[in-house]
């Protein structure tokens, strides 16, 4: 099967998933440029993440994932015909990272997690260096990404998700590059935190009735 067609295919699944169990929605699409290199960067939450960041984009997005994702030879054939490419967590995977860089300069979007690992309480977790070197090497626009709900619905530990709301906001791209890479680490780090705020009160105007928003314009 036609690489392309299976991730358009099963991106249209996701989305039908997605909306109709768990009333998903994603702001700021329109920041995403539609060609060229670009990293985009997101907090994470659970292992719904990954199609939640990428299933309303009209690129296709490559990932990174854990290495052991790759050990079942069938999931692995899955998950590399979504344009997944593995990476060994605790320690400097050097591989992973030239695979990544080489994926940004040759003109994909491509998505990386920049805490490291999924959360474990639902808090943020710092944000690891390993992203600045990244924006550096590569020089590409990044593109902040936030996500809201994954937690709740597919905490670690719980075997299934349940349905919740989901929602997605993707800010303006940045150009970083030119930065230090503690200056990267502490915009990436204030910008996941102001973007939060944002769409937690899109969340709650969306819980205020229609006849109140009306009146407070």
């Amino acid at each position: 099967m036609n690489q392309w067609f299976f991730y358009k295919a099963m991106r249209g699944i996701f989305r039908f998933t997605l909306s109709v169990f768990f009333d998903f929605k994603a702001y700021g699409v329109h920041h995403i440029p539609r060609t060229g290199g670009v990293l985009m960067v997101s907090n994470h939450e659970s292992y719904l993440d990954p199609a939640l960041v990428g299933v309303m984009v009209p690129r296709i997005l490559s990932y990174m994932a854990k290495s052991e994702l790759f050990t079942n030879r069938y999931f692995g054939w899955y998950i590399r015909q979504l344009h997944a490419f593995p990476v060994k967590q605790g320690r400097g995977d050097i591989g992973a990272m030239r695979e990544t860089i080489e994926r940004l300069k040759e003109g994909n979007l491509l998505n990386i997690f920049p805490e490291g690992s999924r959360t474990d309480d639902g808090k943020p977790l710092p944000i690891q260096p390993g992203a600045a070197l990244v924006i550096r090497k590569a020089q590409v626009p990044v593109v902040p990404c936030i996500i809201i709900g994954s937690y709740k619905s597919w905490p670690r530990g719980q075997m299934f998700p349940h349905p919740t709301r989901l929602r997605v906001l993707y800010g303006p791209a940045m150009e970083l590059h030119h930065m230090k890479a503690a200056e990267i680490t502490a915009i990436i780090d204030k910008t996941f935190r102001s973007m939060r705020e944002e769409l937690q009160q899109i969340i709650q105007s969306e819980n205020e009735p229609w006849a109140l928003r009306k009146s407070s314009n």
